[in-house]
């Protein structure tokens, strides 16, 4: 007995589990900041610390929560509140960048790439094209990613190899500071559709209503992507289409679902490598561009902008 015991202390160092990876929030505004947090307050591999509040006085969805998300935090999950971004990124080893408001991603995400921290960004990526270009140049190397959670929920099981296209249906209310307006809620209608259909899409044409939107991508290869979003309500659903026939997804099917999302989300900060790869989000933002301005200009078909990198 008295060996084995030896033997064992001998062995410790390599037995050593790892301290779970210190995460900080920045923007408390979300409802998706309690969400994340109560996911990891018993996760082996993560946990939040510490949270900026953050806020956005002129977002009503910001304004009106933010300070009792911020609480939740705190009092429920044992959460340090920080003054500042850069008290926070003292303290972390990564960074949840989960701001509501889109406009303060790209202020927000350099001062996590100047400290060198990994960056998860929640929807939406940013409120302008302008901003999403400037945000993976920003990174200069730093790994980031940024995913809506139906990416990894029961619909994105509707992928078929050989499907000739998808039908998403989605909600999609506008906010008033967003100047691409799909950027804000239709990312979710958008990101399934990648999901479904993968990268590659060239054209996009929008034809809108004060109800409803309905967004249409050529890809390359001759598939047709469709987007219908519907204001201010609606349910998320698929159509494949398949041969000569097609399939629904199930109603009842819940299409949101974090706890996926989470796992994606502690891997990439356990690996540094993005699950959704920056090209793909590049281009998601690029068809909401291109989007925006089909829709300015009556239903005319606009091809994707090329992000500037450099």
């Amino acid at each position: 007995m008295k060996r084995l015991s030896v033997l064992l202390l001998s062995l410790s160092p390599f037995c050593s589990v790892a301290a779970p990876i210190r995460l900080g929030i920045i923007g408390a505004d979300t409802s998706h900041a309690p969400a994340l947090a109560r996911l990891l307050a018993n996760h082996p591999d993560a946990r939040v610390v510490a949270a900026f509040k953050g806020g956005s006085p002129d977002v009503e969805a910001s304004r009106t929560r933010v300070d009792r998300f911020a609480e939740e935090l705190k009092s429920q999950y044992g959460v340090r509140l920080v003054g500042s971004i850069d008290e926070l990124l003292q303290e972390v080893d990564g960074v949840l960048l989960l701001s509501v408001d889109g406009r303060r991603h790209l202020e927000q995400a350099r001062k996590a790439f100047a400290a060198k921290k990994p960056v998860f960004i929640d929807k939406p990526l940013a409120s302008r094209w302008p901003d999403v270009e400037e945000i993976a140049r920003a990174a200069g190397g730093i790994p980031w990613f940024t995913s809506s959670a139906l990416r990894y929920g029961a619909l994105a099981a509707m992928k078929s190899p050989g499907a000739a296209g998808y039908v998403v249906w989605a909600p999609a209310p506008f906010e008033e500071h967003h100047e691409m307006d799909l950027s804000w809620y239709g990312i979710h209608g958008v990101e399934l559709l990648f999901t479904l259909m993968g990268t590659g899409c060239e054209e996009v044409t929008r034809v809108a209503s004060k109800d409803a939107d309905v967004v249409v991508g050529r890809w390359r290869d001759g598939r047709l992507g469709t987007v219908q979003l519907r204001r201010p309500e609606s349910d998320y659903g698929v159509l494949v289409f398949e041969g000569k026939g097609f399939r629904a997804s199930d109603p009842k099917a819940r299409a949101v679902d974090y706890a996926p999302l989470l796992e994606a989300i502690v891997g990439f900060f356990k690996t540094g490598r993005p699950p959704v790869p920056n090209e793909e989000s590049l281009e998601i933002f690029a068809f909401i561009e291109a989007a925006q301005r089909s829709k300015a200009a009556g239903g005319t078909p606009v091809r994707l902008p090329v992000a500037k990198l450099r």
